[in-house]
């Protein structure tokens, strides 16, 4: 078997690891659906009666259904970090990093598993949209696409967090450094309101925050049906993506040092 197999088999060996603490105890991820769903019923329903934004003929709660749900891909991933300090301080990590499993399968595994929680808020979102008469496209093609961006998203803000992780070494400097990054790429992005809408310096800002490159491509194939950003949003995604996945490979030992 060759090094590239050896990887790319430990990184799906620790995702299942990973997959299989959450089948033992979901409670988290029902836990984090109350969010979205709070975005959608309330927000959302309040503001759909607003009548002066140019969404392009769709209804407020159609424009931030793609939105939310990138936000909330985006509240359960940057906090992996807080489990990966967890597992530093009861030996997990270190005896995970002991195995002959390069960094980077580390990194990837750990990764994959934070792209199974973005699947279930994913469906969740969908479900919701279904209970309450959001008209999106459900094309099966668009669903699954709007879950592949939802797991490389995923995997995307779970190594950030993990490079952060490696610097901050406390649980309670994450969950503040969480809030500190996830509230300003939320409002600083596409995700409830049109970038137009934004003043010159902040629409320049949405240009760098990688998830407004998600929320368009999700609303393209929730919403739009217009595809044609779509390979310029997966390029800025996989490009994130790649960079966080290789600082967290190269920093995750500063973890445990």
């Amino acid at each position: 078997m060759s090094s590239l197999q050896r990887s790319i088999s430990s990184a799906f060996t620790i995702a299942e690891m990973e997959a299989r603490k959450l089948r033992h105890d979901s409670t988290e991820l029902w836990m984090r659906t109350v969010q979205p769903a709070l975005w959608l019923l309330v927000f959302g329903e309040v503001f759909n009666a607003i009548r002066g934004l140019n969404l392009g003929g769709f209804s407020y709660i159609q424009y931030i259904a793609p939105g939310v749900l990138a936000q909330s891909v985006l509240f359960i991933a940057i906090f992996y970090g807080i489990t990966i300090v967890w597992e530093r301080d009861v030996g997990l990590l270190t005896k995970l990093l002991s195995t002959p499993s390069p960094r980077i399968s580390v990194v990837v595994g750990k990764a994959l598993a934070a792209g199974v929680r973005g699947i279930f808020q994913g469906i969740m979102i969908f479900a919701l949209a279904l209970i309450i008469g959001v008209n999106l496209r459900f094309d099966p093609l668009d669903v699954a696409g709007v879950l592949f961006v939802s797991v490389l998203f995923a995997m995307c803000f779970a190594s950030l967090s993990m490079t952060l992780a490696s610097f901050l070494k406390t649980r309670d400097r994450m969950m503040g450094i969480g809030q500190v990054i996830t509230m300003p790429l939320f409002f600083a992005s596409n995700a409830i309101y049109p970038i137009s809408l934004m003043p010159a310096w902040l629409q320049t800002v949405s240009v760098y925050n990688p998830l407004s490159y998600v929320v368009d491509g999700m609303r393209a194939m929730l919403l739009t049906g217009d595809y044609s950003g779509l390979p310029v949003d997966m390029l800025v995604l996989l490009a994130f993506t790649t960079a966080f996945i290789l600082s967290a490979s190269v920093l995750l030992k500063r973890l445990i040092e």
